[in-house]
């Protein structure tokens, strides 16, 4: 398959799956071993990093009322009851540090786990379970809107972010929305925040691969890069494909959940889990 074709596919699924509770770094993981992509190539290595910052770049676009919004207020808040910490932008930070130092500390299992298909089959079947029960099972109500949460939900909605690093497939949209929904948070309310708790933790998160992939250490896999004329655009057509896909993406996720629940996404995720499985099982797919 010509590279650029590869390209505008793999920017597809990325920007379909970035922001969906499904698994964006599974579901890359699978088309890349389905499409024969080489996983040790530094290059395809920073591909991947490159369109998942495509994909970050649609949320302060599509967000960008919200945020100055909360910026204008911060950090007092639109009536004055809120602190530096209890502010919507103070809580997102709050949720970040709180999954960024775990994780930070746990990078060596990180790394040997984005590895593995079998952890990310795990991770599918067993996190749409999860999913499907917290939905249909966690419906009572307290914070209808971003602005009224509390520390003590930031930093559980936090620290179940941790799953999502240390277990890929299991979803990072879909740890942070499950947790905010046990918190009673409503959809909308779990999802956004989600969404705005991306932010951070995307941008540090892939910025630092980012900084391995090109200036990379003894101690790290990764290898340095040089990227040719070709190269680049195949670079750019991922990333534009990424954005324009994960913007749209975002659109209309935010006009889903407020009508309709997260049971679908549990499904698909059950689904693809069990496929995985067997394909690994049968040698349908080779770990590499």
């Amino acid at each position: 398959m010509h590279d650029f074709l590869l390209s505008f596919l793999l920017g597809i699924v990325e920007g379909l799956t970035e922001f969906l509770p499904v698994s964006s770094t599974a579901h890359l993981r699978i088309c890349e071993a389905l499409l024969h992509v080489d996983l040790h190539d530094g290059f395809w290595k920073m591909y991947t990093i490159v369109i998942q910052l495509g994909a970050i770049l649609a949320l302060p676009v599509y967000f960008w009322r919200r945020i100055l919004d909360f910026l204008v207020t911060f950090p007092r808040g639109e009536r004055g009851d809120r602190n530096a910490l209890t502010h919507p932008l103070g809580l997102t930070i709050v949720a970040f540090v709180v999954t960024a130092v775990p994780a930070w500390m746990l990078t060596k299992v990180i790394g040997k786990n984005l590895e593995s298909l079998h952890v990310m089959a795990a991770a599918l079947l067993i996190g749409g379970i999860v999913m499907w029960l917290v939905d249909a099972l966690c419906t009572r109500v307290k914070v209808a809107h971003m602005e009224e949460m509390s520390l003590g939900q930031a930093v559980w909605i936090g620290a179940a972010q941790i799953l999502s690093a240390v277990f890929p497939g299991t979803s990072r949209s879909m740890a942070t929305i499950a947790a905010g929904q046990i918190a009673q948070m409503s959809r909308p309310a779990a999802l956004e925040f989600s969404f705005f708790l991306s932010m951070p933790t995307m941008a540090v998160a892939t910025l630092y691969d980012l900084i391995k992939t090109l200036r990379p250490h003894h101690d790290v896999d990764l290898v340095p890069v040089t990227v040719t004329g070709m190269q680049w655009i195949v670079l750019a057509i991922g990333f534009v494909v990424s954005f324009i896909v994960a913007l749209a993406v975002i659109a209309w996720f935010m006009k889903w959940v407020r009508t309709r629940g997260f049971v679908p996404f549990a499904i698909y995720r059950i689904l693809i889990g069990i496929a995985l499985f067997l394909a690994l099982k049968n040698g349908w797919m080779i770990q590499t």
